[in-house]
């Protein structure tokens, strides 16, 4: 199954199951959203796998109209959205929100929960903490490259929210280099008057 043919429910339906299911496996209920750009990636040989994952929200903070908009982008797009839950930090769970094709086989025995009707999946995944990242220089020495691929690479970027704020839709390569050029001429002008 490669693509989904559902009716997607509103937010605030979605985000009343996804609590019932974190209440009813024993999770805690209140949730912390985060994107991208809050993930942090360290090697650990201590851990499995060798690679840790903890979370901040204090060098990219999460706007509060993000999750709305991330739902919205993504129920554009007939892929599986998926609620995943990372762990619990400070007595809340940590989410992400995910949207991709490669969620479109992902069962039961893998964790994910399927609502076909809908078209989306739930990941509440195990009894875990995770580690919330405030110092600075583990913040700057995250794997940005050379890790593995994980479920969470399909969320959505803080930039792209941005993105769709501005101009209302995620801008390509091309649009978002001129914008990166036009932003960098507009500070040489500036300067020069």
């Amino acid at each position: 199954m490669s693509s989904v043919a559902a009716v997607r429910p509103k937010l605030p339906e979605a985000l009343a199951a996804w609590k019932n299911l974190l209440t009813e496996r024993g999770f805690a209920p209140e949730l912390l959203w985060i994107f991208e750009e809050n993930l942090c990636f360290e090697r650990k040989p201590d851990v499995p796998g060798g690679i840790h994952i903890g979370f901040q929200t204090r060098f990219a903070p999460v706007p509060g109209e993000a999750l709305e908009i991330a739902y919205e982008h993504f129920c554009e797009s007939d892929a599986r959205l998926v609620f995943y839950r990372l762990g619990e930090s400070q007595g809340r769970s940590v989410c992400i929100l995910l949207g991709d094709p490669w969620f479109a086989d992902k069962q039961a025995a893998e964790g994910y929960l399927r609502r076909d009707d809908w078209g989306i999946s739930f990941f509440p995944g195990q009894k875990i903490e995770i580690e919330q990242i405030n110092d600075m220089r583990r913040w700057i020495r995250r794997l940005r490259r050379e890790r593995p691929l994980h479920d969470v690479d399909f969320c959505m970027t803080l930039a792209s929210l941005d993105e769709i704020q501005i101009h209302g839709r995620v801008l390509s390569a091309g649009e978002r280099y001129s914008e990166e050029m036009l932003g960098k001429l507009r500070r040489i002008f500036s300067y020069s008057q």
